[in-house]
């Protein structure tokens, strides 16, 4: 007589915690501007050691050169922040059997990797008035003093590596805690990567006054005189691309089927 098996084909899950950036302006790990990160991810099982999943994140990330214990970061004196729109597929590897439900299998940490593609667009405040800074292009990318410069697509994709922990409450329930890193293919998460363009790539308005985008390519002349943005100058460092990562609380709903065991 064939006998049926319960077993897990899925989970729903919702992920909430924070985002923290690495760049330009974060050269050296810093952690003093988490800001807020959730999401919302199925994941499919294919046994008790190995999953895949879907993963859709909306995160915040920025950070100011005011952090910096860097006399030149704060003297240059810039900032940013940007909301990120994230799409992940990632494969989960459980270190240990994991069957939810059991007393002896209901524990497990575990590695995740994958890859993703995220929207991002890096903005400032400047007399408490917000600008996006990509139109503006900061670095001379819409000077003809710059053809090799070219504006920065907002669109862009990151390799992801992490781990965690999941416990299994019930039959029903997952919770975990889960540490993501990323390693974006782009330098212009915080708007900041080669040089300074320097003001004569940017025009005057017609009335002799600074544009918005000539104020803040250069921050400097709030905290240094004579400012430090002239033609050439290190602005970033174009030979490093960004990061960030997310620490999250997960919480998953299980999708259970019956299977035929002979």
């Amino acid at each position: 007589m064939a006998q049926n098996e319960l077993s897990y084909v899925g989970e729903l899950g919702f992920t909430a915690g924070a985002a923290h950036y690495f760049g330009d302006l974060n050269t050296h790990g810093g952690l003093k501007a988490p800001k807020p990160a959730v999401g919302i991810f199925y994941r499919k099982y294919f046994n008790d050691y190995i999953g895949a999943r879907a993963h859709f994140r909306f995160m915040n990330v920025g950070y100011s050169d005011v952090y910096s214990s860097n006399d030149f970061q704060r003297r240059r004196n810039l900032s940013f922040n940007s909301n990120i729109f994230e799409l992940a597929v990632q494969g989960d590897f459980n270190f240990f059997r994991f069957e939810p439900g059991s007393q002896d299998y209901r524990f497990s940490p575990y590695l995740t990797v994958g890859a993703s593609a995220f929207h991002f667009n890096p903005y400032a405040y400047y007399q408490d008035r917000k600008y996006y800074l990509q139109p503006l292009g900061t670095e001379g990318q819409h000077s003809g003093l710059f053809p090799d410069r070219k504006p920065y697509s907002l669109y862009n994709f990151a390799f992801l590596i992490g781990g965690g922990l999941k416990y299994s409450l019930n039959r029903r329930l997952n919770l975990g805690l889960e540490v993501l890193y990323r390693f974006a293919q782009t330098d212009y998460l915080d708007d900041v990567s080669t040089t300074f363009a320097g003001l004569s790539a940017f025009p005057n308005k017609p009335d002799g006054s600074s544009t918005i985008a000539a104020v803040l390519q250069d921050r400097s002349t709030v905290t240094s005189n004579p400012p430090i943005g002239e033609v050439g100058r290190q602005r970033g460092n174009s030979r490093d691309k960004d990061q960030f990562a997310t620490i999250e609380i997960t919480l998953g709903i299980l999708f259970t089927s019956y299977r035929c065991k002979f």
